[in-house]
């Protein structure tokens, strides 16, 4: 839960000398002339009321706190901007129906749930309320239909992530309307939604980046679901066992989100070699590449990815920039810093090596494990960077406990 920001000061001043008596009736402070007396908690400054709440830390605190009158509720309406709902076991559809209307200034909103409970009706409240929403989890909405995105689509355009993971009930054509209309989009977690991750829709999104100003030759179902839409300042894009995802969609995505920094396609049994080419070809910010039991990967993506490594084309790889005196953290700045390839069982040695030696981030040592090769018995001789300067490791231990 966050709060506006209260003022220093008297507002201190206040919280440090807040006294409420028990039986209603006003009691003296010590000093008068300095301190301040509220007979009721309903007489609480609204900042002094949001910096109460936001010490508290709990949700459910805020929620019980809204009821207790008009003024607070009106306060924390305004003032709240952060909310979790995902601790509610039972009813929370009714309890996000009831609350949607009293938070209208809420940025983020998490509704993830253990056991499906969120309905249409649900989501459509916050969607009616709540249009000033950044960044909404929706994760395991099983009972959720496409009537969900077209109300975020309409309710709610400033969305910049979202995350969808598990909802299998979503159709492309929902998820392409709802990209049109939510234009500033930058992460997107579509992780198990087969239906809604196709082909189709990485298309849609790839043409309209491309193709604004000849929408004419863009099929006139298409212009419906996502015209106007800008899909150029996606981030993240998280694809996990969508089954259906073929090269074809991967290669349209790569050409339209240049700007994409993650990709998560572990589980998308159908793509070769040719998505993560596409991928290192049309992506230069690439940081984090998920191909989990992607077995039709080959030798020819790893050298792919090591041939577009900014930092070697830069000649700063990892003897190059020790020679040229850089900082262990510029050395890592750009280029891959997570690789899952775990069971892409085709995968050989040298091939992997050349990744793990093009991008110095990646690192098989215990302390950082960014380059995951579990399940590739093969792999077991490639090595990091820390193999050889031991002290590199020492350093990234110390860095990671400073704080």
């Amino acid at each position: 839960m966050d709060g506006a920001q209260p003022p220093s000061g008297q507002l201190n001043n206040s919280f440090n000398t807040l006294m409420v008596s028990g039986d209603e009736q006003s009691q003296q402070p010590q000093d008068a002339g300095n301190e301040t007396s509220f007979t009721n908690w309903k007489d609480l400054p609204m900042e002094l009321l949001l910096r109460i709440i936001s010490l508290v830390g709990d949700d459910r605190i805020v929620i019980v706190a809204s009821g207790v009158c008009t003024g607070w509720r009106d306060t924390l309406g305004w003032g709240v901007a952060n909310l979790s709902l995902s601790w509610c076991q039972d009813h929370m559809n009714d309890l996000v129906m009831s609350l949607a209307h009293k938070f209208t200034k809420l940025q983020v909103l998490s509704l993830r749930q253990i056991r499906a409970q969120l309905e249409d009706s649900g989501v459509e409240a916050v969607a009616n309320n709540c249009h000033d929403l950044r960044e909404l989890d929706l994760s395991r909405s099983f009972r959720l239909s496409d009537l969900s995105l077209y109300a975020l689509a309409h309710g709610c355009p400033h969305l910049t992530r979202l995350n969808i993971s598990g909802c299998s009930n979503f159709s492309d054509s929902a998820l392409v309307f709802l990209s049109s209309q939510c234009k500033n989009l930058k992460c997107l977690n579509l992780c198990g939604c087969v239906r809604a991750a196709s082909d189709r829709a990485l298309q849609v999104l790839h043409l309209l980046y491309h193709c604004m100003l000849e929408l004419a030759l863009i099929p006139a179902v298409l212009v419906l679901q996502a015209i106007a839409c800008n899909c150029g300042q996606l981030q993240s894009l998280n694809l996990g066992w969508c089954d259906s995802i073929t090269d074809k969609g991967v290669t349209s995505l790569a050409s339209g989100c240049p700007e994409l920094r993650a990709v998560d396609l572990c589980g998308c049994v159908l793509i070769t070699d040719e998505s993560v080419v596409a991928l290192a070809n049309g992506c230069p910010h690439l940081r984090s590449l998920g191909l989990y039991y992607c077995q039709n990967i080959t030798d020819r993506a790893m050298y792919s990815l090591a041939a577009n490594s900014r930092v070697r084309s830069q000649g700063r790889g990892w003897d190059a920039a020790v020679k040229s005196g850089g900082s262990s953290k510029d050395r890592e700045r750009d280029g891959l810093a997570s690789l899952n390839i775990s069971q892409c069982t085709a995968l050989t040695p040298p091939a992997v090596q050349a990744v793990c030696d093009s991008f110095p981030a990646l690192h098989t040592c215990p302390e950082r494990h960014s380059l995951i090769i579990s399940g590739c018995l093969s792999l077991t001789s490639v090595h990091c960077a820390c193999a050889l300067h031991p002290h590199r490791a020492g350093r990234v231990i110390l860095s990671n406990h400073a704080y």
